[in-house]
């Protein structure tokens, strides 16, 4: 009896132990279950802020001087009338190229043709007459005065034979430079006085823009250093210069140097007028770290962008270099291949989670 009594015993202390048991492991599943849940809850709760990003790239990257200017004409020149005659023919119109000493206009010439001939007729006479008085001077036939009289006479009537050939010569009106006819001031038929402008010639190669760099900034110019050129009336397009002169003193007025840019018209389209703005490169930085301006913040006198690591966006102190119209020059900060956020980054804070959507 007492056998059988122990053994009750047993199976009951054995079924409590189950119970307590069973009942343990379910409070603990029931738990994780919560815990996993709460995690998954929190895991939720984070909320991704969408971003644009951008990787540090390596380029060239230049430092310059910009300034505005209207372009001019390196050499032009008014064209007169050097006799006053009636205009007979026109050989040039504007817009049209021409060489130096072409022929523009022609002028009525005939009084003055008829003055040469009889210049030369003239001359030829007491050409004549001054070899024949010089023999008998030689032989002592006539005295030194009756000699000097006759080379006198042939002397005067050269020198009217040579005016008269040079107005002769006056009637062609000839280009003193090679250019285009920028404009023509006379018709055929008008009657042209001494000194009266008639042509303009304008020589387009080069052009110039001339530029006033403050003081401060000249050491940074060199003679020869390359020039961007960019004008309304062309739609942007880039032109290309050089720096060609500067000048030796500075405007007390004003404080700047006149700087003059040769300006090359690769597309014969420029004129003389227009519009320019001009970008003297004096400093090129090779194989530069860059990153677009817009990804940099300045905050307290200090630059910062956020670079985005495993989904996170971290606050990142850079120095800057040179820059241009859409990138800065990262000096220090930066590795190339970074990714920076470029849009959206106003919004963010150190450690943001982030989601990429560009």
């Amino acid at each position: 009896m007492i056998f059988v009594r122990r053994n009750q015993t047993m199976k009951k202390l054995y079924g409590v132990l189950s119970f307590c048991l069973l009942l343990t492991l379910f409070i603990f599943f029931v738990s994780c279950g919560k815990n996993g849940e709460a995690k998954d809850k929190e895991q939720e709760d984070v909320v991704l802020i969408p971003v644009e990003a951008s990787k540090v790239r390596t380029d060239d990257i230049s430092a310059f001087l910009t300034g505005t200017a209207t372009l001019e004409a390196e050499e032009e020149a008014e064209v007169v009338a050097k006799t006053s005659e009636i205009v007979t023919e026109i050989l040039v119109e504007e817009g049209m190229p021409v060489k130096k000493g072409q022929v523009l206009a022609r002028l009525e010439n005939k009084m003055l043709t008829i003055e040469v001939q009889q210049a030369q007729a003239d001359i030829n006479k007491l050409a004549n007459d001054f070899n024949r008085n010089k023999e008998l001077f030689g032989k002592n036939l006539i005295s030194k005065e009756e000699f000097q009289n006759v080379r006198f006479q042939y002397e005067a009537q050269k020198a009217q034979f040579d005016k008269a050939k040079l107005n002769l010569e006056y009637t062609s009106i000839k280009a003193p430079i090679s250019g285009i006819v920028a404009a023509r001031y006379i018709k055929n038929g008008n009657m042209v006085k001494l000194n009266q402008p008639v042509f303009k010639i304008v020589d387009f190669d080069p052009l110039i823009a001339l530029l006033y760099v403050p003081e401060v900034d000249i050491h940074k110019i060199k003679l020869g250093q390359k020039a961007e050129i960019r004008l309304d009336a062309t739609n942007g397009t880039v032109y290309h210069g050089s720096v060609w002169r500067i000048s030796p003193i500075v405007d007390p007025a004003s404080g700047t140097v006149k700087v003059t840019v040769a300006v090359k018209d690769e597309y014969a389209s420029l004129k003389p007028g227009m519009f320019a703005r001009v970008k003297i490169i004096y400093d090129i930085h090779k194989n530069s770290l860059l990153i677009p301006k817009h990804a940099v913040l300045s905050e307290d006198g200090s630059e910062t962008v956020f670079v985005i690591k495993d989904s996170t966006a971290i606050r990142q102190t850079v120095e800057t270099g040179y820059s241009n119209d859409f990138y800065f020059e990262i000096i220090s900060g930066l590795s190339a291949g970074d990714q920076v956020v470029v849009v959206g980054q106003n919004g963010l804070k150190d450690s943001s989670k982030v989601e990429i959507i560009q």
